[in-house]
């Protein structure tokens, strides 16, 4: 993929990819958004191998996706929090997951719930005019002028 190609691109789908598109990314901002903020958190949750997590927690902080801050000057150690941006994409991800328990959920998978009733959240997209769920809406896509 040619990376500026498609970040100067229209197509927001393409720019928001370059972000967040690879599965560490979206794992580690699942993760933030469940309250891991440390870099062992992440390690030990995810499984994946430090050089791995230094690049992506990188990426993610240079993206505005995470903030990193200090908790201990001796030994220095830092922490990552979610942005407003980053909580942005938590909704994005519970979509993800509540279409992966749907077409790829055989043996049974987490979901999330409401943390004060524990019922069952079933995620959907809607538009945010209408209310309308996306998948039941005819869409076109539309191209910015060119003036």
């Amino acid at each position: 993929m040619d990376a500026e190609k498609f970040s100067q691109g229209t197509c927001p789908v393409a720019r928001a990819l370059l972000r967040v598109g690879d599965a560490w990314s979206m794992m580690i901002l699942r993760d933030a958004g469940y309250g891991a903020r440390r870099f062992d958190q992440f390690r030990t949750s995810l499984g994946i191998a430090p050089n791995i997590l230094t690049r992506r927690l990188a990426a993610l902080t240079k993206h505005g996706l995470l903030e990193k801050r200090r908790y201990s000057d001796r030994p220095p150690r830092d922490e990552y929090v979610l942005t407003a941006k980053g909580r942005d994409f938590l909704p994005i991800l519970a979509a993800i997951g509540a279409w992966g328990r749907r077409h790829h959920g055989e043996g049974g998978t987490s979901y999330l719930a409401d943390a004060n009733t524990g019922v069952a959240l079933e995620p959907i997209v809607v538009d945010k005019v209408s209310g309308r769920p996306l998948a039941q809406i005819r869409s076109k896509l539309v191209l910015p002028s060119t003036d």
